[in-house]
């Protein structure tokens, strides 16, 4: 099998799994108990909490453990707002649906959006979001890599622009970037910052935010005093031990192996880039080292995927979270792509795991695959 759908999801590491295992079992009393068994569990979340911390070069008191990128989004973005005064909050036309939903609902609760474009490499302009600030402006949400074609924001600027701002939250979506495309959290002034452990190799259903101390938010849920009292529910020890494992070796792979991923994305590129009616929608600068977004001309973008998959190869369409609805991409259009091409649009998501030999294969599969689709549809 060929995975490179990594973007979606990745396949757990084995050690984080053997992690989330012997937690489990060994390890399964509730953290607020009083008895020493729920001790000792609160004992190993709170080095989890630690580990997280010095991995992400931050503060153990500023993590809080949630279920993933979705939850650390909409807390960041609602609970950083219904916390302020203003009803003015900003993002880019880009964003996951996580943000993108959350701010709608904020929409329908009175408060304002801007939504700034971005250019024909899917990069927002710095003083684009300097000019939508207003005097009620609460809260600017900008990812940090983009799901679909990888185009990576420039963070540090809007952070440091920010700083003339300081009653502005600065929320960033790290889910795509963290253990691919470096960020100094604090250097960057980041006020919120979002993680997923799915996304690097750790267990589905958990996630981290970074609040910045000092930020105060609303909590979303009602119930006991959990996580600083801005996450209530019994956490998941599981998973944040496993998460920690996962992020520790993801940055490790990514210290020792990123010259790798960059090679086979560059080859893949290099291939896809010379074959006719193929356009390659991945900015070729300021782009991440594992995401490739391409439209085949005349060809449906999910006979596409599952004809790869009949090689047992799997990319996807747009991101995981709306690939299903067959929705045209959003990102595409709004960096100016033609929706006869966005609508066609595929991705290739890689990993640390994955390998030049399967890039070879990958390529060769395409072009057979091509061949065989554009004889059919003659």
């Amino acid at each position: 099998m060929i995975y490179f759908d990594n973007s979606a999801t990745t396949k757990p590491y084995k050690e984080a799994i053997q992690s989330f295992v012997k937690v489990s079992e060994d390890y399964y009393g509730n953290p607020s108990s009083l008895h020493s068994y729920g001790a000792r569990s609160e004992k190993l979340l709170a080095q989890a909490r630690e580990q997280m911390a010095n991995l992400l070069k931050v503060d153990a008191q500023e993590i809080i453990f949630t279920s993933g990128g979705t939850e650390g989004n909409n807390l960041a973005i609602k609970g950083g707002a219904l916390a302020k005064r203003g009803k003015h909050l900003i993002t880019t036309e880009i964003e996951h649906p996580s943000v993108k939903e959350a701010m709608k609902q904020l929409q329908k609760l009175g408060y304002q959006i801007t939504f700034i474009p971005v250019d024909s490499d899917g990069i927002v302009d710095i003083e684009d979001i300097r000019a939508a600030i207003t005097n009620d402006t609460v809260l600017v949400s900008v990812m940090h890599v983009n799901n679909e074609v990888g185009s990576i924001q420039p963070i540090h600027e809007i952070g440091q622009m920010l700083m003339s701002y300081p009653d502005i939250l600065f929320h960033v979506d790290h889910v795509q970037g963290i253990g691919k495309v470096s960020l100094n959290i604090s250097q960057c002034h980041i006020d919120l910052c979002t993680i997923s452990a799915h996304k690097f190799h750790g267990i589905k259903g958990t996630g981290a935010l970074y609040i910045r101390k000092g930020v105060k938010i609303s909590p979303l849920f009602s119930g006991g005093s959990q996580e600083q009292q801005v996450r209530s529910g019994t956490e998941n020890l599981p998973g944040a031990v496993a998460m920690a494992k996962a992020l520790r070796m993801e940055l490790t792979k990514q210290e020792t192996e990123s010259s790798t991923l960059s090679e086979i994305k560059r080859y893949i590129i290099e291939e896809l880039g010379v074959m006719e009616g193929i356009t390659i929608h991945t900015p070729a600068n300021q782009a991440a080292p594992h995401i490739i977004n391409f439209s085949i001309s005349g060809m449906k973008a999910e006979v596409f995927v599952h004809a790869l998959a009949e090689h047992d190869i799997y990319i996807s369409t747009t991101s995981a979270c709306s690939s299903k609805s067959k929705a045209v991409s959003q990102t595409l259009l709004a960096m100016g792509v033609h929706e006869e091409l966005a609508k066609r649009a595929l991705r290739v998501s890689l990993s640390y795991e994955n390998t030049l030999e399967e890039a070879h294969l990958f390529i060769d599969a395409v072009k057979n695959t091509i061949t065989r689709l554009r004889k059919v549809m003659k």
